[in-house]
């Protein structure tokens, strides 16, 4: 049990209660209003406090590997949230209220059971790094785009089939870990990601890594010769694309004015 003696250290501004086979986070919490940095990874917590969202100064949580079902709704109070770590838990979604996270720099959520992410995630635009590796995770949604500041990505372990055009308005990426899936093809735009320099193979480096999926030809043979040949081969199509697009704009175009001058 934590000593009540803790609840009196009002100026303390760091918590380390990590490792300490916590089940339940006492709502004295409260008392130290000045905490900037609370450590209560691996413990055995089933839920945090509401009483947490009164910790107005916090900017770093880690809760990762405890045993939460669900956040609570309170803790999107704690605006100056920088980093927050709740991987390997239990949860299925976060609340909305957690959009207010709007200088969150860092979500750790690996390791949960999230088949979506949160919506409340893509107001997080402050995001440089996003973290949902090992989740139930079937597809990105468009929204992903709203992310522009996102340098790191990695969604490795899931079950994404495809990956939306969206993801390639993320340009600032340097890492992008799509490792373990079930892609068979890539977006054409993908060679707007002109930050990931090479395919990358160890966990840390940066770089697009895209092993173990079921990549279909000609793109599974294109990346033999490296992610340049890969980008080259990708933007070739997406300028064809372009030119097919435009044919088709003055095919309708001039459709319409004949249409017009008919009518006339």
């Amino acid at each position: 049990e934590i000593p009540d003696e803790l609840w009196e250290l009002l100026e303390l501004e760091k918590l380390n209660l990590s490792l300490n086979s916590l089940k339940v986070l006492p709502p004295q919490l409260t008392l130290l209003s000045n905490l900037v940095v609370l450590n209560l990874w691996g413990n055995q917590l089933i839920s945090l406090p509401a009483e947490i969202g009164q910790l107005r100064r916090l900017r770093v949580l880690f809760a990762y590997r405890n045993r939460l079902t669900e956040v609570p709704e309170e803790l999107g109070a704690c605006t100056q949230l920088e980093v927050l770590s709740l991987a390997n838990n239990q949860l299925t979604s976060l609340p909305a209220s957690l959009s207010n996270l709007t200088r969150l720099r860092k979500l750790n959520l690996s390791h949960n059971h999230i088949a979506h992410i949160p919506g409340c995630v893509y107001n997080m635009k402050a995001l440089v790094f996003l973290h949902l590796a090992c989740n139930r995770l079937e597809s990105l949604a468009e929204n992903i785009q709203a992310l522009v500041e996102l340098k790191i990505l990695i969604v490795e372990g899931n079950s994404l089939h495809s990956l939306p055009k969206a993801l390639c308005c993320l340009t600032r990426l340097e890492l992008l870990n799509l490792d373990f899936n079930d892609i068979k093809d890539v977006p054409k735009e993908m060679h707007q990601l002109s930050r990931l320099e090479k395919l990358a193979c160890h966990p840390l480096d940066k770089g697009l890594h895209i092993i173990h999926n079921p990549l279909l030809k000609p793109v599974k043979e294109v990346l033999e010769g490296g992610l340049t040949a890969l980008f080259n081969y990708l933007r070739a199509g997406d300028q064809q694309g372009a030119a097919s697009s435009q044919s088709c704009r003055e095919s309708w175009d001039q459709q319409g004015a004949a249409s017009s001058l008919h009518t006339d």
